[in-house]
């Protein structure tokens, strides 16, 4: 991987950080359950894109198993706690 590649990658992970910390104080400020929700599915999207980079960076590809399982399972639980707020759970 050139030097090129790896600024990239670091200005993106940069983003993905800067990312995070937004969608975390919506999380922390935000008025309803829906607006964390939203915040929380976010965060969990944010994530496996940092996830996705940092195993580009060191080449460890494990890391992109680990992203879609988490992306997974994140979309499972905003499912549910969607559910559980219009009430049919």
């Amino acid at each position: 991987m050139d030097v090129l590649t790896q600024y990239v990658i670091y200005v993106a992970l940069g983003f993905v950080i800067l990312g995070i910390l937004f969608a975390f104080f919506r999380f922390v400020k935000g008025p309803t359950a829906a607006d964390r929700t939203v915040a929380l599915d976010t965060l969990t999207t944010i994530s496996v894109a940092g996830l996705v980079l940092a195993g580009y960076l060191f080449q460890r590809f494990i890391y992109l198993d680990v992203a879609l399982v988490y992306g997974v399972l994140g979309f499972i639980g905003v499912i549910v706690i969607a559910r559980y707020l219009e009430g049919a759970l």
